[in-house]
């Protein structure tokens, strides 16, 4: 057994996800004014200066516009921070509830911040005059938990190096790099994030025990999400599920909205089957109440037995708002945080049933429902919302092509709930990029589609003689200069 982890309270990431609300167009006002009193409280009680100046400045601030915070300050252009761009919903956003800028608190904050400061500086001069490097260290951390509490990142980052470079025990060591990583998924900086993944991952193979290896499989898999990497991100995310405890990076119920959506359009239909649809963690939370039920005592689990559970799924009622069960932490002393708020999970829990049973109209009134609840709304899947859309329409369209030599485009239309203009459109860019392998005939009558199947054997054949023709090439003229060579030495 590994030590317990350490270094796992700041940041605190529902904060990035409060400021990403106030510049989102798509957040309500009432999510606006939460999650800017959210904001207020926690600066006021992390005494997070440096992220105050940060944020509601009103010359230097990310989320104020110029001159709104003070009268006193005169106007010139915001200096917009680099960074800045990984936690608002849009480069030119704006919030539109501002966070006031108060100079009397800020100069408040920034006292208690020298005083707390001048405190570790005196604890670790005492920790090297009269104890050992333990001590030592256990001081250098609290310089570092404290700059990652209060919202400087380059100063966090440079102080948990600092620990790093000094300390000699893995765990600790794997602590401090995912500590490292949640900075980066605060401010948005991926390259910061995927830099220091690979070197956990690098560490975690040197003999990193069993739970940090599992957290870092959450910390990988919502890394990927952030990039769009879905189809690798899905099975990190999905695997987490059942051993999920990194409490600190997200909350279960946005684990389970990560994990379910990445399978979604990316798995393969028996995957898809056998790791969302039927998963028993999934089934706890998507699934109605006998589902609910059998899957929190174990009684049901992934296989084929259940494909008749999900076919009148889409027929059961509404569930109301609900809060993820962690199945990991049942008879366990783990304990879930109290902050975390019950979830709607009925359109996703439509979507995943839809998709699967073929029904494609509930399935396109879903998808609407999961882009206005989930998509637009989550600080991570905003910004592919849009290519997650698409990829899932041409998901549903290859489901039901697949099956037919010839489909009616009025009948296919009427299938999805859509006009036939609509979906002649919408198939044309697919079959333009070549992701659908099929032509659309509307000349006679109202139009039909034909499909081509691919050749499997005559797509090799057509690779054998392509990769030929190329190695042929290359022979030739590896022997033009080799025969150069030959004269030349003649």
């Amino acid at each position: 057994m590994g030590s317990d982890p350490q270094y796992a309270k700041w940041p605190l990431l529902p904060l990035a996800q409060d400021v990403f609300t106030l510049t989102n167009s798509y957040a309500s006002r009432a999510a606006q004014e939460m999650a800017a009193k959210h904001l207020q409280d926690a600066i006021s009680e992390h005494k997070m200066a440096p992220f105050y100046r940060y944020l509601a400045h009103p010359i230097d601030g990310i989320l104020n516009a110029v001159g709104e915070g003070s009268a006193n300050v005169p106007g010139k252009p915001p200096s917009r921070k680099s960074s800045a761009a990984g936690m608002i919903a849009t480069k030119s956003a704006t919030a539109s509830i501002n966070l006031p800028w108060d100079e009397a608190l800020y100069q408040s904050l920034k006292a208690d911040n020298d005083r707390e400061l001048e405190e570790f500086q005196k604890e670790e001069e005492e920790a090297v005059e009269k104890a050992g490097d333990t001590e030592i260290q256990a001081a250098r951390g609290k310089r570092a938990e404290f700059w990652a509490r209060v919202g400087d990142k380059e100063k966090a980052i440079a102080a948990y190096e600092d620990v790093f470079e000094k300390t000699g025990v893995l765990g600790t060591k794997i602590d401090l790099v995912l500590a490292i990583i949640r900075m980066g998924l605060f401010y948005g900086d991926k390259h910061l994030v995927k830099k220091h993944v690979e070197r956990a991952k690098t560490l975690v193979e040197s003999g990193g025990d069993w739970d940090r290896r599992n957290r870092l499989k959450a910390y990988e898999g919502l890394f990927l999400l952030t990039v769009r990497s879905y189809n690798f991100a899905a099975p990190l995310l999905l695997d987490s599920l059942s051993t999920f405890t990194s409490y600190e990076l997200c909350t279960y119920s946005n684990l389970v909205i990560y994990a379910v959506l990445a399978g979604s359009v990316s798995l393969k239909r028996v995957d898809f089957k056998s790791k969302v649809v039927d998963a028993p963690e999934i089934k706890a939370i998507l699934g109605d109440g006998e589902e609910k039920l059998l899957a929190l005592s174990g009684a049901i689990s992934a296989g084929p037995g259940a494909d008749a559970d999900m076919a009148d799924a889409t027929t059961a009622p509404a569930a109301a708002p609900v809060k993820a069960v962690n199945l990991t932490t049942l008879g366990s002393t783990i304990e879930q945080p109290e902050s975390e708020l019950a979830v709607d999970f009925s359109p996703l829990a439509q979507l995943v049933s839809s998709l699967y049973n073929g029904r494609y109209k509930l399935f396109f009134q879903a998808l609407a429902l999961v882009e206005e609840q989930f998509l637009t709304q989550d600080r991570y899947l905003h910004e592919h919302r849009g290519w997650f859309i698409r990829e899932m329409r041409l998901r549903a369209y290859q489901q039901l092509l697949q099956s037919y030599r010839v489909v009616g485009l009025d009948s296919m239309a009427n299938d999805f709930g859509v006009t036939v203009d609509f979906l002649d459109r919408d198939l044309a860019k697919f079959i333009a990029a070549g992701r659908i392998p099929c032509t659309i005939d509307r000349v006679a009558g109202h139009g039909v589609i034909e499909t081509n199947r691919p050749d499997d054997k005559n797509k090799q054949y057509q690779d054998v003689v392509r990769q030929g023709d190329q190695l042929i090439t290359k022979l030739q003229k590896y022997g033009q200069a080799v025969r150069l060579r030959g004269s030349e030495r003649a």
